[in-house]
């Protein structure tokens, strides 16, 4: 291999975004069973989890189904060409409904956002 660098894929967040800069781009919705093909297609030791909030583990194991995985984490500073990665991104909205909800005797609950996650496949080309 020589001088051909090692790119892992990379697991990103709204959060770790800046990880996208200067280049040319070709980015790809795609579907929880696409990600997690592409998840399952390389090692442990070939993916990098970018993000923080270990939130985001609760969707890759139980939404996106892909095997419990420890992802090493690594603060990236830019994706190097021909590098790829999974952008989960993270919306948030009111609800419209706020039901109110007794988790313990006495305490009281309100519903008060909607999360949505999706997926997004980036490759940069340059």
């Amino acid at each position: 291999m020589g001088n051909v660098k090692h790119t892992p894929l990379l697991l990103m967040d709204n959060s770790s975004m800046y990880i996208v800069s200067e280049g040319e781009y070709k980015v790809e919705r795609c579907s929880f069973h696409e990600a997690k093909t592409i998840i399952e297609m390389f090692d442990k030791d070939d993916i990098v989890r970018c993000y923080t909030d270990r939130a985001l583990d609760t969707v890759l194991y139980d939404y996106i189904g892909i095997e419990h995985r420890e992802f090493p984490y690594k603060k990236f500073h830019t994706m190097r060409p021909g590098q790829t990665g999974i952008i989960f991104k993270q919306y948030i909205t009111k609800s419209e409904t706020q039901p109110v909800v007794e988790p313990e005797p006495g305490i009281q609950s309100k519903k008060i956002e909607n999360i949505y996650i999706y997926c997004e496949y980036i490759t940069r080309m340059k």
